[in-house]
């Protein structure tokens, strides 16, 4: 039976209790043993963490400690999963630069707040997450982010929608959904979800999501079959 940690808290803006009651349940349905924590303090064990199969991140902004972090990158590198939404995966820990690393960007702006109206147009590759999918609209914050140029984009936006600064360069195609990989774990991320209730007016915004947490939750079985380790990536995080 796989295993996943959920950790909410951060601005409550972002409302992390009722996401992460969502995530648990969509985790359920597959069969994951789920735990909510209102603290980080679960990250200093790393023994724990490495026996999980997935870590949800519903955690805007605050601090987290160094050891912390460190032992999330050692155990997503040895297989663990690590996904999350909107502000509460990539814009967590704003002064943790190993974080932003990890989980692939960074929120920097949303251009005319919340309510607005834009589409989430489906990349449609090798990925299963976006199998299937069709382009679909949002009325959210539109995300703007800083990203890791490594990510394989699964959906995107575009940019500009409103008046702002940024609209004096040309148009750009923003990421709204991602993977990547971390080691030997794999790492989702979509920056919908500024509010809980986007994943039931957008329906495929939902399925995204759930497919999302569970191709994360499956990189620490696929490594233990194929008989990847971490040898690779221990010399180099020694460093830090």
């Amino acid at each position: 039976m796989k295993t996943a940690w959920i950790f909410q808290g951060g601005w409550d803006g972002h409302e992390p209790q009722l996401t992460s009651k969502r995530f648990k349940a969509m985790l359920e349905k597959h069969g994951y043993v789920c735990t909510i924590f209102d603290t980080l303090d679960p990250l200093g064990d790393l023994d724990a963490l490495m026996k999980l199969d997935l870590i949800v991140a519903c955690w805007t902004m605050g601090e987290i400690k160094h050891e912390y972090t460190q032992n999330v990158a050692k155990a997503v590198g040895a297989g663990v999963g690590l996904a999350g939404c909107h502000g509460g995966m990539c814009d967590s820990f704003r002064q943790d630069t190993e974080w932003q690393f990890i989980t692939g960007g960074q929120w920097v702006s949303h251009p005319g707040g919340d309510g607005i109206k834009y589409m989430v147009n489906i990349n449609h590759g090798s990925s299963p997450i976006t199998e299937g999918l069709e382009d679909f609209e949002v009325c959210s914050e539109h995300y703007y982010l800083h990203i890791d140029p490594a990510i394989e984009v699964l959906a995107t936006t575009r940019f500009p929608s409103v008046p702002y600064y940024h609209i004096s360069n040309k148009p750009v195609d923003m990421p709204v959904a991602w993977t990547k990989f971390w080691g030997n774990g794999r790492v989702f991320y979509t920056s919908l979800g500024h509010h809980d209730d986007v994943f039931d007016k957008s329906p495929n915004a939902h399925i995204l999501m759930e497919r999302g947490l569970v191709w994360a939750g499956e990189g620490k079985e696929y490594a233990v079959k194929n008989g990847l380790t971490t040898e690779k990536f221990e010399n180099t995080a020694k460093m830090y």
